[in-house]
This record gives structure tokens, sequence and C-alpha cells, in this order.
């Protein structure tokens, strides 16, 4: 059996370092960026608003973690009712601005209200327009609630081009759920396509992410858990991470818990 210590390394480079506060300022997304690069080694990426794309990417640099860490941001957040056109120049602007990755809110709202097609246009079109850069569809899944709900919505991203399934903004009462993620996996699993999974909102424990890990392990295979198939959005989790390896008192976290 792995230890704490096994399984809190196994995750931190699977780690979303995430900052998507209205209050957020240049200076709280640099020392994020900082933080990012840990004793122990390099997060997967760091999140952040559209309006600090640039500055993230800067805080990269400065930390010389710029080819270790990639920089995401969110459109169509968090409430998932944007228009198309606007949302797909939303991401071609985040691209412009320096994003690597993209996370795009699903219009869960309309697929509760019976339409599939809304969700389907809208991937697609963020999907062409993103050639070459990661897109993951946060499908908001606290809201759907209905597991033939959640899966409707995998199916339709997953078809749509998504590149990763993520469950939640972390900005509603319910977010990440086992139950909802077990969803989420076997529709990637019966896809036979390569989608990522990304467990986001209310993970702050090594042994609640470790949940995540075990399950993605039983459905989609040990291959998954690497950076490019399996990530976690949060910014509590990390404390814990490097609290679990023993690295002492938590590093100051300048985000709510995300």
């Amino acid at each position: 059996m792995a230890s704490q210590q096994d399984i809190a390394r196994r995750i931190l480079p699977l780690l979303d370092l995430t900052s998507l506060n209205d209050t957020d300022t240049d200076s709280d997304i640099l020392r994020l960026c900082t933080r990012a690069g840990t004793p122990v080694g390099a997060v997967a990426a760091v999140c952040v608003a559209p309006a600090f794309v640039a500055v993230a990417r800067q805080g990269l640099a400065r930390a010389r973690l710029q080819d270790k860490i990639k920089v995401a941001t969110v459109v169509n957040f968090p409430s998932g009712e944007g228009e198309l056109e606007e949302v797909v120049e939303e991401a071609r602007s985040a691209i412009t601005s320096g994003a690597d990755e993209i996370d795009l809110v699903f219009p869960y709202r309309a697929l509760m209200a019976g339409d599939e097609r809304t969700g389907y246009r809208l991937i697609s079109r963020c999907r062409q327009t993103l050639t070459g850069y990661t897109l993951k569809v946060i499908l908001e899944t606290g809201e759907l609630k209905d597991p033939a709900l959640i899966r409707t919505a995998s199916e339709i991203a997953i078809s749509a081009g998504a590149d990763f399934l993520k469950t939640s903004t972390g900005k509603v009462k319910i977010n990440a759920t086992p139950d909802a993620a077990a969803i989420m996996m076997q529709a990637i699993h019966d896809s036979t396509r390569p989608v990522g999974f990304k467990a986001a909102g209310g993970i702050r424990t090594t042994a609640e992410a470790a949940l995540y890990v075990d399950l993605a392990a039983e459905i989609l295979g040990q291959s998954w858990l690497r950076p490019e198939r399996f990530r976690f959005g949060a910014s509590g989790l990390l404390d814990d991470l490097l609290g679990t390896l023993g690295l002492g008192a938590k590093l100051v976290d300048l985000s709510s818990r995300y």
C-alpha cells in the first residue's frame, strides 16, 4: 500500500493551482506563480481569470517556470450562459494573451431545459478556434445533479472535441463529488477517446484527492494518472500536499479555497 507521502508526490504534479477570486490583483497572481514551483516539483498549471493571463505568464517567466507550468484560464465563467460568438472571442483573446489551456463552462442550464444542441455547438466552435491548445469543458455537475444529465453532458463534450471533462467551477453549492466523477470517467472510458478528467471544487486534502486518483485508476487505468490526462483544480490542496510531505508550516494561500 502506498504511503500518504507517496500519494502526495503523485498528486502534486497533477494540480492546476487556481485563483479565480473577484479580489485578485497582479501581486496575488505573481505570488501564486511563485508558489507553483514547490520544493518538491512543479504543479501542472496555474489557472487564473482571463484578465490575469499575461500577468501569470510574466510571473512564471520571473520564477523560471515558464517551460514547466502551463497557464490556464476560464471562459463562459461561471454561469455558462454567454452568447456563442462572445465566448469564442473570449477564448481567442485568452490565447492571444498567452493562455495554453482553456476551461470552458458548458451551458448546463440549456441542457437542463432539454437543449443538447447549444452545448455541442459551443464546444465545437471553441475546439475549432483552439486548435493546438487544451480545451477543458466544465460540466457543473453539482447543478446538473441527475446522473443521466451528467452522462449526457459528458457525451456531448467528448463528441464535440473536449480534451478534458471537468467537474465544476467551484462557484456553486455542490462541486466535485466521487459519484459525478465516476459517471464522467465511465463516459470517457466508453468513448474510447483519450479524454482527460479534472476534479475541481472543494478538494482540500490529500485524502480527498486520493479518492479521485483511486477512482481513475479503477475506471480508466493507471496510464491516465499523468498531467496530460488527469488534473485537480484547487488552491488549498497544495498546502495539505506539502504538509503531508513534511515541509512544515503552510505556505501563504493567496486565494480562497477553491
